[in-house]
């Protein structure tokens, strides 16, 4: 007997991206001319074809709920053929090759509270980690952060002020998520887990726990006859990880949790080479839910390079060309010793390349 195949096997995994590509990206593809950022919140790509097409980009709350996405999906049906997109920073963007669909898009945005803006010189949506949403080892909440910083920037997010771009980062651990930015705003633990040894081994796995610490300060031992777990306090780097394994290892606290700011991250190539971040501000409270004291300093930092940046010079370059005295002369921040890491000897600690290094 023959047996025939009537079916078709259905490929799990990711669609093929160019399918969400707009008709106008499609055609164009790789034949792009130019572009040109015409206003705070709208670009033009120009194609060798003479085709346009026309972004418009509005910040989002990024904890975005099904409601809110099916408006946006309303306004990209509306005015933009039905396509949107969001970016790396949680901003939403639609695009149109039809210039007289823009102002009445903006028009509706506003309305709906989306601001308009986050291209060109000025402080995009910050990129933030989740927090207490679902990461087992955070130390704050990132969302709340993020919301407080940006409360404070709306206006430099839809005005052309700075020298250059500005890309912020606010991050709920040290050892997770987060990465390079112009300024990025860190929780710090400052001091080993506090060990529950009574309920430990009945919560606990202890290998797990063991196995989750990065410089091996975790050992196992025994207190009150009971298996349990030890902290090398001359190894451990109050990182945090092993409070995600271990509930028991509770590392979080309101005196003892605290926020570090560092400036000068740089991940693309452009212009000049990737820097790495350094550190600027460290014990800052973690004082919810406005966190006044981190919104100071990032509020000084950003005041200093607005006023000393040269056009389309960023943070970084800024830092490089006035040094690091001035730096903290002009944000009025403490220096402390440990802060910087790039003198001549350090080559080796940070990298100098866009290269990838082992």
């Amino acid at each position: 007997m023959t047996y025939e195949r009537t079916w078709q096997t259905i490929e799990s995994g990711p669609h093929e991206y160019k399918e969400a590509l707009h008709p106008v990206v499609l055609k164009n593809y790789g034949k792009w001319k130019y572009h040109e950022m015409l206003n705070p919140g709208v670009m033009v790509h120009v194609g060798e074809s003479g085709d346009e097409l026309f972004t418009v980009r509005a910040g989002t709350p990024r904890q975005d709920s099904v409601d809110l996405l099916r408006r946006l999906c309303d306004l990209a049906d509306k005015y933009a053929d039905g396509y949107l997109r969001f970016t790396v920073r949680n901003n939403v963007e639609f695009m149109t090759p039809h210039k007289e669909n823009i102002e009445p898009l903006i028009k509706d945005l506003e309305e709906q509270g989306f601001p308009v803006g986050g291209i060109g010189p000025l402080v995009t949506s910050i990129a933030h980690t989740q927090g207490w949403l679902h990461c087992d080892i955070p130390a704050t909440d990132a969302s709340g952060v993020a919301k407080s910083v940006m409360d404070s920037l709306y206006n430099d997010f839809k005005e052309w002020k700075m020298p250059n771009k500005v890309r912020l980062s606010t991050s709920c651990c040290s050892i997770n998520c987060g990465g390079q930015a112009d300024i990025a705003i860190v929780i710090k633990h400052t001091r080993p887990p506090r060990i529950n040894h009574d309920i430990l081994s009945t919560v606990c796995e202890l290998p797990k726990a063991v196995a989750r610490c990065p410089v091996a300060a975790i050992r196992p031992t025994t207190v009150n006859d009971k298996k349990s777990l030890m902290v090398d306090e001359e190894k451990c780097i109050v990182c945090g990880a092993c409070f995600g394994a271990c509930p028991a290892m509770e590392i979080n606290h309101p005196e003892y949790s605290k926020f570090a700011v560092w400036v000068g991250g740089k991940n693309s190539n452009a212009r000049s080479k990737p820097s790495k971040m350094s550190l600027v501000a460290d014990e800052v409270p973690n004082n919810p839910p406005r966190w006044e004291e981190v919104n100071d300093i990032v509020g000084r930092i950003l005041k200093a390079y607005q006023v000393g940046g040269k056009p389309w010079e960023r943070m970084n370059e800024w830092i490089g060309r006035i040094g690091w005295k001035r730096f903290f002369e002009e944000t009025e921040l403490e220096f402390k010793i440990d802060m910087i890491d790039s003198y001549r000897h350090a080559r080796a600690s940070f990298n100098q390349s866009a290269h990838v290094r082992f």
